[in-house]
């Protein structure tokens, strides 16, 4: 589990600098989409870097769903009856329990957007448009419940994100110490309050018309 969400931590981070470009304008956008196409180029043919990073990354979904349920029924297996106290040591709140329908969430949207902009199938635009269009009309006002639905989802891969980091600390031995657990915190905090801020800026402003 911790394998793959790190390779989705990394594909969030390239991903999260690249829709960034889109605040340098149109050709900027389109050039870096095209980039991802044939890079590799001419010694490979086009879009097989980006095809075997699709592949790799739809497996470590694949797999990062599978690692989720075995551990949570290997831990409702060796513990059948419940604590009668929870410890403070134990992960906890809003993040830990809403982990599940987070995820939920998280496939619901990862299935809408490539289906808006990878295919264009939703998108006003369609698919033979260029990416920065498809991108300027997937959230336009009158489309105001997809930035929503955007912005919910980027909240729950933030969750994610944060109650991962903060397992792995916790995996790695790292939170014995009290003082270095509040700096963890507030790491794990802040690495993903800035995901979710990259990822949410361009959405934003396309709506309210910053960036046109």
């Amino acid at each position: 589990m911790a394998v793959t969400g790190a390779v989705l931590v990394l594909f969030l981070i390239t991903h999260m600098l690249g829709n960034l470009k889109i605040f340098l304008g149109a050709d900027s956008f389109n050039h870096y989409a095209e980039w991802l196409r044939t890079v590799g180029s001419p010694a490979l043919p086009n879009r097989t870097i980006l095809t075997i990073t699709e592949i790799v990354l739809a497996l470590c979904v694949v797999l990062h769903m599978w690692a989720a349920v075995s551990l949570a029924r290997r831990a409702a297996k060796a513990r059948p009856v419940k604590y009668a106290a929870k410890r403070k040591s134990q992960a906890k709140g809003y993040a830990t329990h809403t982990m599940r329908y987070g995820g939920v969430i998280i496939l619901l949207f990862v299935i809408w957007h490539l289906l808006d902009m990878t295919f264009g199938t939703v998108n006003p635009k369609g698919g033979d448009a260029t990416p920065f269009d498809r991108m300027i009309a997937g959230f336009q006002p009158e489309r105001w419940w997809v930035t929503v639905f955007y912005l919910v989802a980027m909240v729950m891969i933030g969750l994610h994100l944060r109650h991962g980091l903060w397992s792995a600390f916790q995996s790695l031995g790292l939170t014995r110490r009290p003082r270095s657990r509040g700096a963890l915190q507030t790491g794990a905090a802040a690495v993903s309050a800035v995901l979710v801020l990259g990822f949410v800026a361009a959405p934003i402003c396309i709506m309210i018309g910053v960036v046109k």
